[in-house]
């Protein structure tokens, strides 16, 4: 254990004991999967605003982001901006009429519920097929978060990474394993705030330390001035093309995420949507912003030099580096908060899609709420072991596991959430190619070599799930009269 870091330990204590504490509050609340899942759809604006975000972001905001600008500098800005144009258009055209849509048909309480309900599915397969590829993508994505707690326990209590990935899976689980998705919002709530002055207070005061931003600016451009530059790589070459697109599609990936998405589906009322977004966009334009600071000032302010997956650990260096431990603590709590944030989420979203759209219509149709909300508490230990299994290698890139499932998620539901939402014409068949194409392609692509396969793996998939659907769906016979009642009525209810 590195020096003073008792207090830290402290801290973390005193911080995991108020997260379960919420977790056991509501546990205690939960009454059928709908409130596990989805809570009932009672919450507000505030928290449905900083638990989107927040869930959003998770680890790669303050390990995955700023390592990424502490090797490559401003560079990592067109992410960045990618994300923040994401983040609009989902709350602009997707929140509202996604939590209209859903309660319209057959009150879906997943995104695969919604899915079968839009389109009328009676055989079950869009449902089993949405199940499968969320399944595969948040064992991913999940894995990231773990791989992030084990990197900063490994860090601060110098304890060996395995032992730090056990700690960081057991902290997490607990909590959602108890509370479901009212406990997973409202700990998203503290721990958003908690990552949003963090990652502000952190590059203001290094700025201040090293003189001001003028100050930090000639310091960087003694350093290297392509870090400076968006257009330039740190080496002095042009920033191709594929690449800055590759950056910006990011923001592609928000249309397609079911741990954000099912925040929209949770709010009490769609007329709450317009003031989450302003919180939302505040939350996130500034975060990313100071991510991407952090990782740019640890290359003049940290005191040894960072290489590959170290350069995750920047703003942990610079926590150490400027803070007593006792305001330290506090800080580093932020980074857990952001792992946390996300990793519940995604354990609940896989866990609600196994309960209620695997073992439901698989195995025991006629299962009861409480059955079904063991099932989803069991799937979250399930679920976590797998993930845990995939963070076992401690080399690996919190950033590379995040994009990857990221645009897994993107290709694969983004087309089919943003074409069913808006054309009526789409049918079962449609949506079923959608997901398929969209998924197989981003999980191919990745694969591949070549000028071309540099291209980020969202983009195609978008496109060929987008182009499926369109294709069958206009091959296909129409979709039934009470497919376009319900289109119809959605468009009442939002005009």
């Amino acid at each position: 254990m590195i020096p003073d870091s008792g207090w830290i330990l402290i801290t973390f204590v005193l911080y995991f004991i108020c997260m379960f504490w919420i977790g056991l509050y509501f546990y205690r609340r939960t009454k059928n999967l709908s409130d596990y899942v989805l809570g009932g759809r009672k919450l507000g604006s505030w928290v449905i605003a900083m638990s989107a975000q927040a869930s959003d972001m998770s680890g790669w905001l303050l390990m995955g982001l700023p390592g990424l600008a502490y090797l490559t500098g401003l560079q990592a800005v067109w992410i960045a901006a990618g994300l923040s144009i994401g983040t609009y258009f989902n709350w602009k055209f997707i929140a509202k009429r996604l939590r209209v849509y859903t309660e319209i048909a057959g009150d879906s309480i997943t995104l695969p519920d919604y899915f079968e309900n839009r389109f009328k599915d009676t055989t079950k397969i869009l449902r089993v097929i949405s199940s499968i590829f969320i399944l595969i993508f948040f064992l991913i994505y999940t894995s990231s978060g773990f791989v992030a707690g084990a990197k900063l326990f490994s860090f601060i209590f110098a304890v060996p990474y395995d032992i730090a990935l056990l700690i960081s899976v057991l902290v997490i689980i607990s909590y959602t394993f108890l509370g479901g998705f009212s406990a997973v919002c409202w700990t998203d709530f503290f721990q958003g705030l908690l990552m949003f002055f963090a990652v502000i207070i952190i590059p203001a005061y290094a700025l201040y330390l090293i003189g001001g931003i003028n100050a930090g600016i000639n310091d960087i451009c003694t350093e290297n001035p392509n870090l400076l530059n968006i257009f330039k790589m740190p080496n002095g070459s042009t920033l191709g093309l594929i690449t800055i697109i590759s950056s910006l599609a990011w923001g592609l990936g928000y249309l397609g995420q079911p741990h954000i998405l099912v925040r929209f589906m949770a709010i009490s009322s769609s007329d709450k949507i317009k003031k989450s977004r302003l919180i939302a966009m505040i939350w996130v334009i500034i975060s990313l912003a100071c991510s991407v600071i952090i990782g740019v000032l640890g290359i003049i302010c940290l005191n040894d030099t960072l290489s590959g997956t170290e350069a995750e650990t920047v703003f942990i260096g610079l926590i150490y580096q400027l803070f007593s431990p006792y305001i330290g603590g506090i800080f580093l709590a932020a980074i857990l908060a952001a792992i946390m944030s996300t990793a519940d989420s995604q354990l609940l979203v896989t866990s609600s899609a196994i309960a209620e759209d695997f073992y439901k219509v698989m195995f025991r149709r006629r299962a009861g709420n409480k059955e079904l909300v063991w099932v989803g508490r069991i799937a979250v230990i399930v679920v976590a072991v797998l993930a845990a299994l995939i963070a076992l290698n401690p080399n690996s890139s919190v950033l590379d596991l995040v994009s990857y499932a990221w645009a897994g998620f993107g290709a694969t539901f983004g087309p089919l959430v943003l074409i069913s939402l808006f054309w009526k014409r789409m049918t079962v068949k449609g949506a079923v190619a959608g997901i398929i194409i969209g998924g197989c392609t981003a999980l191919i692509w990745k694969q591949l070599h070549g000028a071309i396969f540099d291209l980020y793996e969202i983009v195609p998939g978008f496109l060929f799930s987008s182009l499926a659907i369109f294709v069958v769906s206009l091959l296909d016979k129409k979709p039934k009269k009470e497919v376009y009642k319900e289109f119809n009525e959605v468009n009442k209810l939002l005009h």
